[in-house]
């Protein structure tokens, strides 16, 4: 037996005016229509809960028995379309940024400043991604936005906006034959082609174009690289590279996530500058994802 909250509203309104015509005019329906539906809610019961006559409404020993239900389950959907109300609002003013290690650079409170400065009701949220999936969360809905480097699978999706352009560096075991020749170097820097034997530390293969462009593919004069090690983390980089599994090409302002204890980097000469992109599906039109993206082409407009 389903009874609806309709019913269940004009039952308890009858109940407490104790008048057809009082109620009606309460729940802003005409009085014909609130007796038929009282009647109708009885026979779907098979009970009688009010007595009617010309004089006066009375509650039944049964109507006297659903009230307290009858108010308590009103009151217990009230209190579920508050929640569901509330909880479509925090979802609206939520906004999930997904990264792959801290874009650092003082990105994340410069982005920031100018998303609350626009919409002080915005809950960004950070969260961290593996390495594996080159898009930060973008591709499966679990970030609204994202920092990524670019080149980006299937770009086409994407829109973006390019918010630091640096060199690369290699990461290199301290003591290594290649830092002594960057050292001698007039800038301090080794050619890349000085690396090419050298095994290289990969991103897993699920992370596709972003793999080939940290191997530096295009500057290899066709050569296939060393694989010495696949990493997922800037921890596991470190670690690798420390223990000589292989080096690891990086950008200028991810050095801090890696060099140290043993661990050195130095610039590499002959390979194209990294960028990393503040990017969101590109049919995302929603408030607070196009004002994010907005405050990365204005914070990109002063750093690249």
């Amino acid at each position: 037996m389903d009874v609806h909250g309709r019913d269940l509203r004009y039952f308890t309104s009858v109940a407490e005016e104790l008048s057809f015509t009082r109620a009606a005019e309460r729940l802003f329906v005409s009085q014909p229509a609130l007796s038929k539906q009282i009647r109708m809610l009885e026979k779907q019961l098979g009970v009688v809960l009010f007595e009617r006559d010309r004089r006066a409404v009375r509650l039944t020993a049964v109507g006297e028995a659903l009230l307290p239900h009858a108010r308590a389950m009103l009151a217990a959907w009230e209190a579920a379309q508050t929640a569901v109300q509330e909880a479509r609002t925090a979802e609206r003013h939520t906004l999930v940024i997904g990264m792959s290690t801290s874009p650092g650079r003082g990105l994340l409170p410069a982005l920031r400043a100018r998303l609350d400065f626009r919409h002080p009701e915005a809950r960004p949220i950070l969260r961290q991604v593996n390495w594996a999936d080159p898009s930060a969360g973008l591709a499966d809905g679990s970030s609204d936005v994202a920092y990524v480097w670019l080149p980006l699978p299937d770009e086409d999706r994407y829109q973006y906006a390019v918010v630091a352009r640096e060199p690369r560096l290699v990461a290199l075991p301290d003591g290594h034959p290649l830092a002594a020749r960057a050292a001698s170097d007039s800038e301090g820097m080794v050619d890349f082609s000085d690396l090419w034997d050298e095994p290289f530390l990969a991103l897993p293969p699920e992370a596709g174009p972003l793999r080939d462009y940290w191997l530096a593919l295009d500057a290899r004069d066709g050569r296939q690289p060393r694989i010495g090690g696949v990493v997922a983390s800037a921890e596991e980089t470190h670690e690798a590279v420390a223990g000589g599994q292989g080096v690891a090409l990086l950008a200028t302002g991810n050095a801090p996530l890696v060099v140290r204890d043993k661990v050195i980097a130095v610039p590499v000469r002959g390979i194209s500058p990294a960028q990393l992109a503040v990017a969101a599906c590109r049919d995302d039109k929603r408030t607070l994802v196009l004002a994010y993206l907005a405050a990365a082409r204005e914070v990109g407009a002063t750093t690249c």
